[in-house]
């Protein structure tokens, strides 16, 4: 089993910054070895992919949040960051940290999710 819990959201003004951290835990489960990915959900909108990093460190991301978002990882703590600058008022969601532990994409495990609020 693998938990997943995101902390670091709150509310910011448009052009500021926060980080999310996403925490795992599990009896063998290490984020070095699998895809981990972030995801929002904003209000009456469908979750959308945000950005991942796989196995090997390589990182993606969305074309709304390129540039500004920055996704790591410190295998050491298991834990996984979103550091997210100028922040805009479209960036308001519901952030939620996922787990992909077969390589397709498929993300399993999902965190509750940690709300991010920007205001203009």
């Amino acid at each position: 089993q693998v938990q997943l819990v995101e902390s670091g959201g709150g509310l910011v003004q448009a052009g500021g910054s926060l980080r999310l951290s996403c925490a795992a835990s599990g009896r063998t489960f290490s984020i070095s070895n699998y895809r981990m990915g972030w995801f929002r959900q904003a209000p009456g909108k469908e979750r959308e992919f945000v950005a991942t990093i796989v196995w090997s460190g390589s990182t993606y991301y969305s074309d709304l949040v390129k540039g500004r978002f920055t996704i790591s990882r410190d295998n050491t703590k298991n834990t996984v960051y979103l550091q997210m600058n100028s922040l805009k008022s479209d960036d308001t969601a519901v952030y939620y940290c996922a787990a992909d532990l077969t390589g397709t994409g498929g993300y399993a495990y999902w965190g509750q999710g940690t709300q991010v609020t920007v205001s203009s």
